[in-house]
């Protein structure tokens, strides 16, 4: 599908929970998040007939998150349903994960058709990760990666960078790629939800990577094939990447839409627009989708003086 400024739209973010068995600060509220009734979120067989229309349409990458997706029930079944689009021109199926039940699915989803996970994992140490996660164990986190390796899921791992806390671990971080072939990406602390009133020094531009690891090699860009701008130490065998949604935006060439647990079409994350599904009956699920990529902006506007920080939390979001 091709949007309002000529951008090819072929990958769909759903988010299947906003539930998760972390709390991580910039996510999500101390006291968490008010259980949603179940009328209120996506029955999975909605979600299934989304992934349908989707594809119908030309998506050919699916990704759930959450929350936390593997908290979801079903999920595994999930999984097995939507891969069978691959037949029918789904190329890539992904999961983003906090790595805590990884160990336990790993092998499970794979089996069940899915290509690859994201792992988010912001600190390597056990007491800086307790504290962003409000009570997280980081060697799940590792065990869990470990488990996807095995199983052949490709896995990412995703660090937010902020300033202050782990901006000592970048050296840690990219070191990891030098004998092991796995992609570590750097994401900039966004300014919504929670983290919207954080302190400005929390706030690091994606540059501070190449700051403190200048020998890192740029790797030729794709541009539309990823957001992130990758690197690599000489003779590594993995590769570091860059998402800097702030210092250098990429939305010339956003390829990707998301829904909700609640069954809301974000075209932008950084904007309060939303069409509901529940305003669309079931058969017109395509227009759903493409109402929605009609109405994605030419870019966001967080660093504009009027912008507001949206209203939802990226549990709220998916990620």
């Amino acid at each position: 599908m091709i949007d309002s400024y000529g951008r090819d739209i072929d990958y769909l973010r759903i988010s299947v929970t906003d539930l998760c068995n972390l709390k991580c600060r910039y996510c999500m509220p101390e006291k968490g998040v008010n259980k949603k009734n179940h009328h209120e979120i996506l029955r999975l067989e909605t979600i299934e007939k989304v992934a349908q229309a989707a594809v119908k349409l030309g998506i050919n990458k699916i990704r759930l998150t959450g929350g936390e997706p593997l908290i979801r029930k079903g999920i595994i079944d999930l999984v097995n349903r939507i891969a069978q689009l691959k037949t029918k021109g789904l190329k890539d199926l992904g999961l983003t994960t906090n790595g805590i039940l990884l160990k336990e699915y790993a092998l499970q989803l794979r089996k069940a058709g899915l290509t690859r996970v994201n792992v988010s994992i912001d600190s390597l140490d056990q007491a800086k990760f307790q504290t962003i996660t409000r009570g997280g164990n980081v060697q799940d986190v590792l065990d869990g990666i470990k488990a996807a390796k095995e199983a052949g899921l490709l896995p990412k791992l995703n660090v937010v960078l902020i300033g202050g806390f782990n901006d000592e671990e970048i050296e840690d971080f990219v070191y990891m790629t030098l004998e092991d072939d796995v992609e570590v990406r750097f994401i900039e602390l966004m300014p919504l939800g929670e983290a919207a009133n954080w302190d400005k020094k929390h706030f690091l531009s994606g540059t501070e990577i190449m700051n403190r690891v200048p020998r890192l090699i740029p790797l030729p860009f794709k541009g539309h094939g990823g957001v992130a701008r990758l690197y690599k130490l000489p003779n590594s065998k993995g590769k570091v990447g860059i998402i800097s949604p702030l210092s250098s935006h990429f939305c010339h060439y956003c390829n990707r839409i998301r829904i909700t647990p609640d069954g809301k079409l974000k075209p932008c994350l950084h904007s309060n627009m939303e069409l509901d599904i529940k305003n669309y009956r079931e058969e017109y699920l395509e227009k759903f989708l493409m109402d929605g990529i009609k109405c994605k902006p030419l870019k966001h506007c967080i660093q504009s003086n009027d912008y507001i920080p949206i209203e939802r939390n990226m549990n709220e979001i998916g990620g």
